[in-house]
């Protein structure tokens, strides 16, 4: 019997060990790659948007995708909207970086729709509208054009 090894993290579940890269793409084991996001990070609202942002200007949406996810999954339920609309824009643009243009497309306008609610509010300072305009203008030119840059994509989330 051929029986695969699976990477394990400390509680016992299947979590992929190899390396990744800015992207979030895994790399050979033993190469050199970009530290991950800790999982479950229990942040305020500034903390979140604060680390998302380094994330983004470093040009690592993957990563910031994740701090958002955190603040979905921990945050009070009439948010979770506004913390996934976040999270799906950076794993648009990170699609969208890979070269993934249909799906970068379609996450980048996802989440620009599940902002709409918070458009008139601006919660935490965040740019709604701006980022949602800027969403559905980078999926317009990810489905027309090449491959883009992340780090020179990266939207401001604050005004």
């Amino acid at each position: 019997m051929n029986e695969t090894r699976r990477d394990r993290d400390a509680e016992g579940r299947a979590r992929n060990a190899r390396p990744r890269d800015g992207l979030g793409r895994p790399l050979p084991y033993g190469a050199p790659g970009v530290e991950r996001q800790p999982e479950g990070v229990v942040r305020t609202p500034a903390e979140t948007l604060a680390e998302a942002q380094r994330l983004l200007d470093a040009g690592m949406p993957f990563h910031a995708h994740e701090v958002f996810e955190d603040a979905w999954k921990s945050g009070p339920e009439d948010e979770r909207e506004l913390w996934r609309g976040l999270a799906q824009l950076a794993v648009g643009l990170t699609h969208s970086a890979r070269g993934n243009t249909a799906g970068g497309a379609r996450l980048l306008r996802r989440g620009a729709g599940a902002l709409a609610p918070f458009a008139g509010s601006g919660p935490y300072g965040i740019e709604v509208a701006g980022l949602s305009d800027w969403a559905r203008e980078l999926a317009a030119r990810v489905e027309s054009g090449p491959t883009v840059d992340a780090m020179a994509e990266a939207p401001r989330l604050r005004g």
